[in-house]
């Protein structure tokens, strides 16, 4: 195995910046599905949860090129990760009632299939930085676990003092999810030939497709996480009352 600078090196470098860019997403991600937790269970939820969605990304990578050529994947990945966003801005209900184990287990699945919906994209930057060269791939993604558990526990403790911070999460998947239905091979035609083309992407009125249509997804994650947190709210409220 060659490594120099230009064969080793450099592709290294090249990855663990890439993931340390596109790790932000999965760190708002892994800390509003621990927050909720018990210090002892946040730990170990970051730590399986992290390692376990850089793994899952290594094997994304093997089939990236291939996986973001189906159509209409992309499309379902974003309604899905509009669910996963609208589900974290919820108020935990009964979580008393609920064993810690399960809980666990529950916020380790919800960073699961967020990452997986959210590195479609992630895996084609890595894997075009990597080449050939599965070592220096494994590698890179190995050196971004710890970026990843950083992050998320620095926003753990962000989110308990601020809370609205919860909010912003929530709308950063909202846009996440529109960015990628906008990009969905199936569409691809379709936009060409309705929309304006700048720098190579959808565009109206000068403006990237995928934004608007990323803010659109923000703000309805947002409106509707806050309104049915709200009317779940109001019910257990009303659950709670004791007749007189």
């Amino acid at each position: 195995m060659d490594f120099s600078i230009q064969a080793f090196w450099v592709p290294l470098l090249k990855i663990i910046w890439i993931n340390i860019v596109l790790s932000g997403d999965n760190a708002v991600v892994i800390a509003l599905a621990a927050r909720s937790l018990a210090p002892r269970q946040q730990k170990l939820a970051v730590a399986w949860g992290s390692g376990a969605a850089v793994a899952m990304r290594i094997v994304l990578t093997l089939f990236a090129v291939a996986l973001l050529q189906l159509p209409y994947l992309k499309m379902i990945g974003s309604v899905l990760l509009l669910w996963i966003g609208v589900q974290l801005l919820l108020p935990e209900e009964g979580e008393e009632n609920i064993d810690g184990h399960e809980n666990m287990l529950a916020a380790i699945k919800t960073i699961l299939v967020a990452d997986l919906v959210m590195s479609l994209d992630n895996v084609i930057a890595v894997a075009a930085a990597a080449g050939d060269n599965m070592t220096l791939l494994i590698l890179g993604l190995g050196i971004s676990i710890p970026l990843v558990i950083f992050g998320s526990t620095l926003l753990m403790r962000v989110m308990e003092r601020f809370p609205v911070i919860i909010t912003a999460g929530g709308a950063l998947l909202g846009f996440v999810a529109g960015e990628m239905a906008v990009s969905d091979p199936a569409l691809r035609d379709w936009m060409s030939a309705n929309f304006q083309v700048l720098d190579n992407k959808p565009s109206l009125a000068g403006v990237h497709l995928e934004i608007i249509v990323g803010l659109v997804g923000a703000a309805l994650v947002v409106l509707t996480g806050k309104l049915l947190a709200r009317r779940q709210t109001l019910a257990i409220g009303e659950s709670q009352e004791i007749p007189r």
